[in-house]
């Protein structure tokens, strides 16, 4: 886990919840858990208040940061990606997007196709994407003010529902991402006992669910949330987001009280010393 993920994590899933807001000192605290050396943690946050990520303010001799209301928003669009997956019956109609960029913006094409593939779209061909779910006007609303980019968009049928699959199967890598998917499910499922038994405390319990958390947000990004008769036999994608959504609760009792113990200690036991400032 990197530094940089790390900040986010702690913010997402736990000091969103109080306040959305860190004294850099708690912060180095939290970070101490994970391995990360106070110096890091003074670099990162440098760093993502330069990018616009996070905001400062001075409280006395200490510096306290915060998200950006844009990287706050941008966060919870994550969190929603990872916990909330689509189950609605499929009407079966393609939504597609064909797209034209000139050679000399390619940076703006690869930014195109990132959007693309976080809202869920495919590469049926390399300037034509399809999606079964109907975000065109996401697409639309975030190339609105980039008029360079020629974007034609429709809905269609396939002949069939073999057809269906095998687009499906030509759009994305449903085969290696079953298989990751299958790894995450051998690798957590037998924890499962052990957090139901309430076997992790304290800082064990934090760490494991913030490595949880790691291992499975790069899901959807790459998952794009097909509907059932789209997906190859045999996948192992709901039972692994059923398993993590489980072992996330699980294990946020012993967490979040660790978390609040180790802040509250921190605020109790504060020396009387001038706090650096990261910048």
């Amino acid at each position: 886990m990197k530094a940089r993920g790390l900040v986010f994590d702690l913010f997402g899933d736990y000091l969103g919840d109080r306040g959305g807001e860190v004294r850099l000192r708690s912060l180095i605290a939290l970070m101490d858990c994970f391995g990360v050396p106070e110096p890091t943690v003074r670099v990162v946050v440098a760093r993502l208040r330069k990018e616009g990520w996070l905001g400062s303010r001075r409280d006395g001799r200490e510096t306290t940061y915060l998200l950006t209301d844009s990287a706050a928003r941008q966060l919870e669009v994550g969190r929603s990606r990872i916990f909330h997956r689509g189950n609605d019956p499929w009407d079966g109609q393609w939504h597609m997007v064909i797209y034209s960029v000139p050679e000399t913006e390619r940076a703006l094409r690869e930014q195109l196709r990132r959007k693309l593939c976080w809202l869920g779209f495919g590469p049926l061909s390399s300037s034509v994407w399809l999606s079964p779910h109907d975000r065109i006007s996401d697409v639309k609303a975030s190339f609105a003010d980039r008029p360079v980019i020629r974007m034609d968009t429709f809905k269609a049928r396939s002949g069939s529902a073999d057809v269906d699959r095998e687009m499906a199967a030509r759009s994305w890598c449903l085969g290696s991402l079953n298989r990751d998917y299958a790894e995450m499910l051998a690798r957590y499922r037998p924890r499962l006992s052990r957090y139901r038994a309430g076997e992790l405390h304290g800082k064990a319990a934090l760490v494991e669910r913030v490595q949880l958390v790691h291992d499975y947000r790069a899901f959807p990004h790459r998952d794009p949330d097909l509907p059932a008769q789209l997906l190859p036999d045999g996948w192992a994608g709901r039972a692994a987001h059923e398993v993590f959504l489980e072992a996330h609760e699980l294990l946020r009792e012993p967490a979040e009280a660790y978390v609040d113990t180790l802040l509250l200690g921190r605020r109790a036991s504060e020396p009387r010393v001038a706090e650096l400032d990261a910048s």
